[in-house]
């Protein structure tokens, strides 16, 4: 692959250990911040587990609000509405903490608050490189990489359509990032958010915009990830593996930021639009078909995939090691109870009538451009029906 230029970006401070969020008031202090509104979830509140980062800032005389109205692949209404309890406060930063979607919220917040209008005036291209305040991140799952990346996905609700927003005024000042947090996650959520974490260690990987900062830590995150993913799907509370994805996921956050996510992304996104469909759930869904398509394009990193995550043996053929990537990933989504698109509860008619749609969609969102095989709307309607029937087509 031909070495580009790599315009390298990252939040400033990654704290990163088990019991880390309790020093979350020194980092806050660090950066001379003392105001901060916690942007988090109903889960989050109800379970209690949002006292994990609210006890040690009241601890520190900071009275951290919180606005925990946050939905699931987060809409601009949501973003509007915490825009509104922003503008009610004298807050000098914002505390993401729980899942992607809080934090995905906090910097679509920061973005809105910023330059106001629409959340669809900042949908890439459009560099949204301007947030009001800082965001600092502290992720409850081991799976987006959103702490460490430059990107929100936000839904518009007038066009059904998750939009990529992307600059740095949605790249976290700081991330605090302990696995402990995950040891509650559901089995669904730890195998959902672990395969989205190896999708963008993955894409990183073979996108056309890989450099070698983001060769490395795709690669560190892909083997983590193939160590730990089962242990920690089957033993919840199994420290080490908790720790190995945490570690992966945030690695391949800073990959795909740094580089770009590909195919699979591009056709995700209007899944989850159209179907409500859990941002890694679909992504899982796409990842052996599309890998399948897409191997031609870039073998040897392929194969050199399948090596690090454990499908394939160190003296394998770039072609055999290619063919077991694919193999495996199929293996992982009967191992890991991934659902297909029927199962999951969509109706075959109403997934042929979007299927156009969402290639439409898939395209005008950039990223099949980066994969290193670019389909056009056909093939993308094509794998999409491939992955309904579970049939390779010719795509």
């Amino acid at each position: 692959m031909t070495t580009v230029n790599a315009n390298i970006a990252s939040p400033r401070m990654l704290l990163v250990g088990g019991g880390s969020v309790r020093q979350i008031a020194d980092v806050l202090s660090r950066f001379d911040l003392s105001r901060p509104l916690v942007v988090s979830d109903p889960v989050m509140v109800s379970t209690g587990l949002i006292q994990r980062v609210v006890e040690p800032l009241t601890a520190a005389g900071m009275a951290p609000s919180v606005f925990a109205d946050t939905v699931s692949d987060p809409t601009d209404m949501v973003i509007e509405a915490g825009v509104k309890v922003f503008g009610q406060g004298h807050y000098d930063c914002l505390v993401g903490f729980g899942g992607g979607s809080p934090i995905d919220t906090a910097k679509g917040m920061a973005i809105l608050a910023a330059g106001g209008g629409k959340m669809r005036n900042y949908k890439a291209p459009v560099a949204a490189d301007k947030g009001a305040v800082p965001i600092i991140a502290i992720p409850t799952t081991a799976g987006t990489g959103s702490e460490c990346t430059r990107f929100t996905v936000i839904t518009d609700t007038e066009h059904d359509e998750k939009m990529l927003i992307a600059g740095f005024g949605a790249l976290p000042l700081a991330a605090v990032v302990d696995y402990e947090l995950t040891y509650t996650v559901p089995a669904r959520t730890t195998a959902d958010t672990g395969i989205d974490s190896f999708t963008h260690a993955l894409e990183a990987f073979v996108s056309k915009r890989a450099n070698p900062f983001s060769d490395a830590l795709a690669l560190s995150a892909m083997e983590l990830i193939g160590r730990h993913i089962r242990t920690a799907y089957a033993e919840p509370r199994n420290a080490g593996a908790r720790e190995g994805m945490m570690l992966g996921a945030t690695q391949a956050g800073l990959a795909f930021s740094n580089s770009s996510v590909a195919l699979v992304h591009g056709m995700s996104r209007p899944i989850g639009a159209h179907f409500h469909v859990p941002h890694g759930l679909s992504n899982a869904m796409l990842l052996p078909a599309v890998t399948r398509y897409s191997v031609a394009g870039a073998e040897a990193r392929y194969a050199e995939a399948a090596r690090r995550v454990g499908f394939a043996a160190a003296g394998d053929r770039d072609a055999a090691a290619a063919a077991k990537l694919i193999t495996g990933l199929q293996t992982w989504n009967k191992e890991l109870s991934v659902p297909t698109p029927a199962d999951y509860g969509i109706k075959e008619a109403d997934w042929n009538t979007k299927m156009a749609l969402m290639a439409e969609q898939a395209l005008a969102s950039g990223s099949p451009g980066n994969n290193p095989r670019v389909p056009d709307a056909g093939q993308i309607v094509a794998l999409y029906r491939e992955v309904w029937t579970g049939a390779a087509t010719n795509a």
